[in-house]
């Protein structure tokens, strides 16, 4: 007959299998994702294309074309899944995601305002770090507005208070704009898309998104010690004032990072950590590497989607994503009112 600890480590084991059996099927996902997105768009091209040496057409596209299309979605759709997984779990609230909390249009703001006065010709980095301050400072003042324990409504407001002022602020730039050929360009970015990004593009974000990935991966056991109560955690040794610090600045660099080189993407980060909650259980630290794996490839996927839907011009890839995440965002706002009466 087994000892109390002897199960307890029995169960310990099963749920590490479990995990990384999830990840490993997650990752090949991302994997079979990475090779139909490298062969799918208008030209077809076979995979040992990116490994061509020549100068060929099809390496050309294969390496310089889809090859950055196929990382920045790796890299966005992984900070993005990954930012809603934290955010759920430091909010304690199901409907937390950075589009949501107006952390998204935020960014785009910071963009917007380096492409109008044409600051990013100048100085490249521009672009990415005032997308994470328009972030950073979306998010801080969501925090300082909900309170300690921001209720949905609360946060519902906020965020849509933020990207309502966000948003008149962006199309003033827009409606300002010297000509129409700038005004076009900063709305058809704001739509969100990876199509004629390059490898330049991919290195631009990735430190930052890196920097942000560590922060928000290193706040798993306080964020599981959170779900016990504030109290609880802090008698636990954990600063919480830290830990909101830690994830409100992980959040604004790897959220502000996508946004400067793909545009407004939303929703991922919401419908990710709701559909791999039930496979992890109710643990945030469980939940954060799978939501990373899994944003990646909803966002390959989504790529994918809008080569393969037949229309003259490409659909953009926000545009999908909203038109699949909005639905499912009022249904789980149903289905939280359901479990609170």
């Amino acid at each position: 007959m087994s000892t109390p600890e002897q199960r307890a480590a029995s169960r310990i084991t099963g749920t590490r299998l479990r995990d990384a059996a999830l990840l490993l099927v997650l990752s090949a996902v991302v994997i079979a994702l990475s090779g139909i997105s490298l062969i799918t768009g208008e030209v077809s091209i076979p995979v040992t294309a990116l490994f061509d040496t020549s100068n060929s057409p099809a390496a050309i596209i294969a390496q310089e074309i889809r090859l950055p299309r196929v990382l920045l979605a790796i890299a966005v759709g992984a900070t993005l899944g990954l930012s809603g997984a934290a955010l759920q779990g430091l909010l304690r609230n199901p409907l937390a995601e950075p589009g949501i909390i107006g952390a998204s249009s935020s960014a785009a703001l910071g963009a917007v305002l380096v492409l109008y006065f044409g600051l990013y010709d100048l100085f490249p980095f521009a672009l990415p770090a005032a997308a994470v301050a328009g972030a950073l400072l979306a998010i801080g003042f969501l925090f300082a507005l909900a309170g300690r324990d921001p209720g949905v409504l609360t946060l519902i407001l906020a965020g849509i208070a933020l990207s309502s002022l966000t948003s008149a602020l962006i199309s003033l730039a827009i409606n300002l704009s010297p000509d129409a050929l700038s005004a076009s360009e900063i709305v058809f970015w704001l739509l969100g898309s990876l199509k004629d990004r390059s490898m330049d593009h991919f290195y631009l974000a990735l430190p930052f998104m890196v920097l942000g990935t560590i922060l928000l991966l290193s706040s798993g056991r306080a964020l599981d010690a959170l779900t016990l109560g504030e109290d609880t955690a802090v008698s636990l040794g954990f600063d919480l004032r830290r830990l909101r610090v830690l994830l409100i600045t992980g959040t604004a660099l790897a959220v502000g990072a996508g946004v400067a080189v793909a545009g407004v993407i939303g929703f991922i980060g919401l419908v990710v950590p709701h559909l791999l909650r039930p496979l992890v259980g109710h643990e945030p630290r469980r939940l954060l590497l799978a939501s990373m794996v899994g944003g990646a490839a909803l966002v390959l996927a989504a790529d994918i989607g809008v080569r393969l839907i037949p229309t003259q011009v490409e659909m953009k890839l926000g545009v999908l994503t909203a038109l699949v995440g909005a639905p499912f965002f009022l249904f789980l706002i149903f289905r939280v009112r359901r479990t609170r009466r």
